[in-house]
């Protein structure tokens, strides 16, 4: 079972390079990480577990955070 996933997400994160807005691309490789801890767990792998955690906190974090204001108000 856990082979498919693992599959799912790599189709999944080499769909995202055909996105081209900021936005969509982290969601859907967040979604992809998503996938790849899903695998890792029902694997029992940790480090792919830990490494997608850290890849999929960083994209999620990405889209939350309020932009910086510059210093013309622009």
């Amino acid at each position: 079972m856990p082979q498919w996933v693992g599959w799912v997400a790599t189709l999944v994160f080499a769909i995202s390079y055909f996105f081209r807005d900021p936005k969509s691309l982290r969601w859907i490789q967040a979604m992809a990480a998503l996938l790849w801890i899903a695998y890792g767990v029902a694997s029992h792998a940790r480090p792919v577990v830990v490494a997608r955690v850290i890849v999929a906190t960083a994209p999620l974090y990405s889209s939350f955070r309020k932009p910086k204001e510059t210093a013309g108000g622009t």
